[in-house]
């Protein structure tokens, strides 16, 4: 009797419909066993029907035979009252099983089955699978179809049996049973033959009848042929037992009842844990290794198809923040309440996964194109984002996700979770829920990485250049300077700010590089300050930074190392510092803001934050963003946006800043708007420190070539000291910590110059 009496299907059917990869999650893999799955995705049509007939034409033929040969069906006498009692047992059994695991990797009716036919050939043999299948169907009567199909294979895994023993010659039969004395090492190959032969005829009948209409996982494949060497096994070492003890001592039989159903057991355990090793044991929902080898069957479908799938990558927002507040418990409820959602959620043809903690992915095997699969994310994301109940509290939890498509992003399993993974961070980051990989964003990438790596060794030999862009006010008055990061490439040229500051942003790198910035411009303040140049300089600091711990006392300590008080120094921070963590970020300013740092909030209208953020964090100036600086001489919305903004920041006590003045225009409407000062290329470009240092002197009417010839009065300076900050083009946006970079965009063409030509009648040097 075949290995799935009554079953449901062969092993691992309960999991989603899965074709196997082409590899375990390997190049190599898909290089190694792809025929292992082209094979097991071979389909004939009618293979159920076809089995049934070819069964029912064999049993009919074989009864006829013996029966027209006058020969007995079925032995008589204690040896047949003794099989026929083990036979009830084992249906008893297997009764007993339960419909879960009555398919599970059975083997005691597939040994009692080659014990008889070893014995008394195979007419008694089917018989035998007969009654087990018959019973056990009928026990499950809308099962019918199944026990019909399972009884047809085990005829024809009998009958191949029967043809590896004639093979060798051996006949038996009821009259003449193969006598086990008669047994010696030359029947040890037609054992084995026999045994084999039956396994391979009814796994391979049952796998191609019922397993998914796709190729089976990998990993599928090898469990279940590690069961069914177990099984194999199984049958050379009980089998040949059964048969003795039936031959000489028939009334013991129904003792092989005990290492029988050990063996189910055995059999049993060995297919839940190989089931433990694709599925989630919380949700129930398949598990990263799954959805690798499913991703790479599917990839190796659409490839040959030529058509488009694609992986999203779902993490919940702030979801610890439940298991610290109603504990792990209810967040394990809750997980199964989300998982029970997204598949209720999936569309047609997509599989769910969780990856682990609050982190599932959905595998869209064929999507039309990039937008449809951005529009099935969007779809998951709504629908896991509505109210939840749990223990009576509702609850909603906003998700963010990444997606990757193929071939457009990666053409491999790996390398596609690991770029929806990376989108699906630029929309948590960016709260924009769903986001689709761009190359521009990952930092992961050889090219980038190779990056890195010349970045890091630039900082430690000092080749990372910062140049100062003014700010000034209405009346003339400089205010401050900005430091920028520039750096030149000694093969690829000037590198873009946006591009590596992102790098650094993703890398861990930040830290190293906001150190190299803050020691780089406070030496350079303190050599202004000796020279009589008292103006202040703004450094961007990331969230990074600020959440780091002893930042505060760091930053205190250089300005004290090089003899700069602290009103000189200026840290300018974005929005997103307020994302993660408010109250760590309020905690590290308000001790900046006691050692006498002042703060400045940079981007103000492009992030996330609140007023009451806003009112507990203590900044001293707020920065409107080009953005909304470049239209605002033609736009009337965006003028009304920066009146309101002023206004607000006023309302505060907080001076403004507008970036990205280019052009007379726009300098007189700031000013009407009433904005304290600005900063452009409309003032000056972001400049090296002895252009800056000459564009200073020259604002304070005093030649180049008289710098060195007497004590230069200081430069007055704005109150409070406040920054610049970048350029029209110099915002770029947010790593995934959400820092804001440390950088202006592209310089303007040609030279670096004072751009005095440009500036508008109301500004004039400071006297």
């Amino acid at each position: 009797m075949q290995e799935f009496p009554g079953g449901h299907g062969p092993p691992y059917s309960g999991l989603p419909d899965g074709a196997g990869g082409s590899g375990t999650g390997s190049t190599a893999g898909a290089e190694d066993v792809p025929w292992v799955q082209r094979i097991a995705a071979l389909r004939v049509p009618g293979l159920p029907l076809l089995v049934a007939v070819g069964a029912g034409v064999a049993l009919g033929t074989g009864v006829f035979r013996v029966l027209s040969e006058g020969r007995a069906l079925f032995p008589s006498g204690v040896t047949g009252w003794s099989l026929a009692v083990l036979t009830g047992v084992i249906v008893g059994h297997l009764v007993a099983l339960g419909r879960d695991r009555w398919w599970g990797g059975t083997g005691s009716g597939a040994a009692l089955t080659l014990a008889i036919l070893l014995l008394h050939g195979w007419v008694p043999a089917v018989l035998v699978s007969l009654a087990v299948v018959v019973l056990v169907g009928a026990a499950r009567r809308h099962r019918w179809r199944q026990a019909v199909l399972h009884g047809a294979v085990d005829i024809l895994g009998i009958g191949s049996a029967a043809v590896a023993l004639a093979a060798f010659g051996v006949h038996p039969s009821v009259e003449k049973p193969w006598d086990p004395e008669s047994w010696g090492y030359a029947a040890l190959p037609a054992i084995v033959l026999a045994a084999c032969a039956y396994l391979v005829a009814t796994r391979t009948l049952l796998w191609f009848s019922y397993a998914p209409r796709k190729t089976g996982l990998l990993t599928v494949l090898r469990r279940s042929l590690l069961r069914h060497g177990l099984v194999a096994l199984a049958l050379l070492g009980i089998s040949p037992l059964i048969a003795v003890v039936a031959a000489h001592r028939p009334v013991l039989l129904p003792l092989f009842t005990v290492p029988l159903i050990a063996l189910d057991s055995t059999l049993w355990i060995a297919r839940v844990r190989a089931e433990e090793a694709l599925r989630d044991p919380l949700t129930g929902l398949p598990n990263r290794q799954w959805l690798l080898e499913r991703t790479w069957s599917a990839l190796e479908e659409a490839d040959r198809t030529e058509a488009r799938g694609a992986l999203v990558l779902i993490d919940l927002d702030r979801f610890r923040s439940v298991n610290d507040t109603l504990g792990h418990l209810a967040g394990d409820r809750l997980l199964l309440k989300i998982a029970e959602r997204l598949r209720g959620a999936l569309p047609r043809g997509a599989e769910a996964a969780r990856l682990g903690g609050d982190e599932f992915a959905v595998l869209l095997p064929l999507a039309d194109s990039t937008t449809s699969a951005m529009r099935a994310a969007r779809t998951l994301v709504s629908a896991l984002g509505s109210p939840l109940d749990l223990d009576g509290l509702t609850l909603v939890l906003e998700a963010s996700a990444g997606v990757a498509v193929f071939p457009e992003h990666a053409r491999e399993a790996e390398g596609l979770l690991r770029r929806a993974d990376v989108a699906m961070y630029e929309a948590k980051r960016d709260r924009t829920g769903v986001e689709v990989y761009e190359a521009t964003r990952d930092g992961n990438t050889p090219d980038r990485l190779g990056l890195l790596a010349d970045l890091r060794r630039a900082l430690d030999a000092g080749e990372v250049e910062l140049h100062y862009q003014p700010k000034v006010r209405f009346d003339g008055v400089v205010s401050g300077l900005e430091a920028l990061v520039r750096w030149v490439h000694p093969e690829r040229g000037r590198v873009p700010p946006d591009e590596f500051i992102a790098i650094a942003e993703t890398s861990g790198l930040m830290p190293r590089l906001t150190e190299y910035v803050l020691e780089t411009a406070l030496a350079q303040v303190a050599r202004w300050r000796k020279g009589g140049l008292t103006v202040p300089v703004a450094v961007n600091v990331s969230p990074r930074d600020v959440h780091a711990p002893g930042f505060a006392g760091a930053v205190a300590g250089r300005l004290a190392r090089h003899g700069v008080p602290a009103g000189a120094l200026q840290l300018e921070i974005t929005e997103h510092v307020l994302l993660e963590d408010p109250q760590r970020a309020a905690d590290t300013l308000a001790a900046l803001a006691g050692h006498g740092v002042k703060m400045s909030l940079d981007d103000f209208g492009t992030g996330y934050s609140s007023l009451v953020h806003l009112r507990r964090l203590p900044v001293s100036e707020l920065k409107i963003d080009r953005s909304f600086v470049a239209r605002l001489a033609v736009d009337a919305e965006d003028a009304e946006i920066v009146r309101c903004t002023v206004d607000l920041a006023h309302s505060l006590g907080l001076l403004v800043v507008a970036e990205g003045v280019e052009d007379d225009e726009t300098w007189e409407r700031l000013r009407d708007l009433g904005c304290d000062a600005v900063q452009g290329w409309l003032v000056a470009a972001a400049m090296p420190p002895d252009e800056t240092t000459a564009w200073l002197r020259a604002r304070d009417g005093v030649p180049d070539s008289l710098e060195r010839a007497r004590p230069r009065p200081e430069l007055e300076c704005g109150s409070p000291p406040a920054t610049g900050s970048a350029t029209s083009s110099s915002r770029h946006t947010p790593g995934p910590a959400g820092g804001s970079p440390r950088s202006s965009g592209p310089q303007p063409p040609g030279p670096t110059q004072s751009h005095d030509a440009n500036r508008p009648t109301g500004w004039q040097p400071v006297q």
